[in-house]
């Protein structure tokens, strides 16, 4: 069975973390509703999608 010789140091150990960043949801306010929503998606208070009506609400 592997067993590692040494303890591993902090800062090799905070470099390996480097990558396990939570990235913030790309938020935007609707132009027209004044609602947030997710960037490319429609806005499903009023339905619209890039100035276009996409759903009947």
């Amino acid at each position: 069975m592997a067993v590692p010789k040494r303890k591993t140091s902090v800062s090799r150990r905070n470099k390996r973390r480097s990558h396990h960043k939570i990235t913030a949801a790309n938020v935007v306010e609707d132009k027209k509703s004044g609602e947030y929503r997710l960037s490319h998606h429609i806005d499903l208070k009023s339905g619209f999608y890039k100035g276009k009506k996409i759903l009947d609400i």
